[in-house]
């Protein structure tokens, strides 16, 4: 007589099947996560990150062009800074006797190592003769209405020198008449050009 209560071994490959269905579709599950979690962020890395070269067709930008700063904007070399014009005003004599128009030996010098240009013609340049802080004449004073440039293109340490007569007369802006004339004493002579001005040179006249 058989024990109906009693219940029946399963074969072999249920169990199995049922093994796999506990345990290998969670890790299945694992293995996709992670795989699609992966990928996922490989791709926007990918996307994210900028190309290190230019693309078929393109052309990396080409640099700009540099200019020399020594080099004006018309191929001509700059104007004299004043701090590199070296300036001088010499007598020709330590006293002029009375008629004796005073001449000066005027001086301009590019102290620096590179080429300029300063304009040292009458309107530009500036001889100014006093007396104390009395102001007796200065070239500039009577010139005509219309005065031709004088630009001098100077290579490092060059100097162009000219000479100068001061008519023994009293000055004034504007060219006034019946001034009065300068008398016997001590005076003395600077030079104004490029912004730059000589130190003083002292003279007489007796």
């Amino acid at each position: 007589m058989t024990d109906r209560n009693v219940p029946r071994r399963l074969p072999a490959r249920v169990y199995w099947v049922r093994r796999f269905v506990v345990l290998g579709l969670p890790l299945l599950l694992v293995v996709l996560l992670v795989w699609w979690l992966t990928g996922r962020g490989g791709d926007d890395a990918r996307a994210a990150a900028p190309s290190a070269s230019p693309t078929a067709g393109q052309e990396a930008p080409a640099a700009a062009p540099t200019t020399p700063a020594a080099q004006a904007a018309d191929g001509l070399p700059p104007e004299c800074a004043p701090e590199q014009l070296g300036l001088a005003v010499s007598p020709g004599g330590e006293t002029f006797t009375d008629g004796a128009e005073p001449t000066f030996e005027v001086s301009i010098e590019n102290t620096g190592t590179e080429p300029c240009l300063v304009d040292a013609g009458d309107a530009s340049r500036e001889v100014l003769v006093t007396s104390g802080s009395d102001r007796v004449w200065s070239s500039r004073d009577c010139l005509p209405a219309e005065v031709p440039e004088r630009t001098l293109l100077l290579a490092g340490g060059q100097a162009d020198v000219t000479q100068l007569a001061w008519p023994r007369v009293r000055s004034a802006e504007g060219c006034p008449d019946g001034l009065p004339a300068p008398g016997d004493g001590t005076y003395s002579a600077t030079v104004t050009v490029g912004g730059a001005t000589s130190p003083a040179a002292v003279f007489g006249l007796g």
